[in-house]
């Protein structure tokens, strides 16, 4: 026998309920609209009895808006990505918006996929937090009306709000970090994940190194991950030419490569080797490592996106941070 199927309390049940009519239950769950204190009583208190809940999203196509934000994120698990995860829904819940994320894998058509979704739940407004969406899709996104807000891309078409971090002034001063402890002989320890933002940090710090008349060498051997950190310091402190002063692009692969240079190469930190990271990750504080790196100000562009979607007002172009140097015990002063 097949159970019955349970349909949502009406407003129309709560008016019979309250004794009033149906616009003066639409006025009380309005803000800001007129409704007598004795009716909205009558209207909470039978709502409450018959455990009735306005239908926003209903309201909302109504209003040609859906209080939907999407997020589109990849390497959800990693400890920068969550931490803005956490951040980013925390302010755009405290603002009424609902939060829907996309999980994806960091592949084309997976976050392609996701974009395209965005479209069939009429959010208000996408947030590209990583991946790589084709410029023709957002395209797409814009003229159907949504919002596309990107992290770190700047090479998206015009309608877009883009969001950086300046990685450039960053990477420089990683690289005027590692010269003045002496540093000779460096690397960059990056991934194959080649998104614009790891892209960008070994541009600019191996330009940095190029135009100084340093030797520097790059170094991409997996994904941006810890045990990647760990496989590039077995393959780059294995030969004859170490180097003596590492950027690493993130700190997962900064903490990788420490942990392998102190247990197969028996190096000491930063008396042999000195190393820089790259997201100020909760780990890089922790005292196995101390890790000398750049923080990224996520609360700030989480607020930021969440101010700007409530307020319904664009973005500039493009809103660009500043990093913070956090200074550690991995760089020799």
């Amino acid at each position: 026998m097949s159970k019955p199927q349970r349909m949502p309390i009406s407003a129309l049940k709560v008016a019979e309920r309250a004794g009033v009519s149906r616009s003066a239950v639409s006025r009380t769950f309005t803000e800001g609209a007129s409704v007598s204190p004795a009716t909205r009583l009558k209207v909470l208190k039978a709502a409450e009895e018959l455990g009735y809940h306005v239908n926003h999203l209903a309201r909302g196509l109504i209003r040609h808006q859906s209080g939907i934000v999407c997020l589109i994120v990849a390497d959800i698990n990693t400890p920068h990505q969550s931490v803005f995860l956490e951040a980013t829904t925390r302010h755009l819940q405290a603002t009424g918006k609902v939060v829907m994320v996309l999980n994806t894998s960091g592949e084309q058509h997976t976050i392609e996929n996701a974009l395209r979704q965005t479209l069939n739940y009429r959010a208000d407004a996408t947030v590209v937090m990583s991946g790589r969406p084709s410029r023709s899709l957002v395209e797409t996104c814009i003229h159907n009306g949504q919002r596309v807000i990107t992290i770190n891309r700047d090479d998206l078409p015009e309608g877009t709000e883009q969001i950086i971090v300046d990685n450039a002034e960053a990477t420089k001063e990683a690289f005027l970090m590692l010269e003045r402890a002496g540093c000779k002989n460096l690397a960059v320890i990056s991934s194959t994940a080649g998104s614009p933002s790891i892209l960008a940090r070994e541009k600019f710090f191996m330009e940095a190194a190029v135009k100084a008349g340093v030797p520097a060498r790059l170094c991409r051997v997996g994904p941006t991950n810890y045990q990647t950190g760990i496989e590039a310091a077995r393959q780059i402190l294995a030969g004859s030419n170490r180097p003596d002063g590492i950027f690493c692009v993130t700190d997962l692969l900064a903490l990788g490569f420490m942990d392998a240079a102190k247990r197969d190469f028996s190096l000491h930190i930063p008396q042999d080797l000195c190393i820089i990271g790259f997201d100020d990750i909760q780990q890089a504080s922790w005292q196995a490592y101390e890790l000398t790196t750049f923080r990224q100000p996520l609360e700030e562009i989480a607020q930021t996106i969440a101010t700007s979607l409530q307020d319904n007002t664009s973005l500039p172009p493009q809103v660009k941070f500043p990093l913070q140097t956090i200074w550690r015990r991995s760089v020799r002063p």
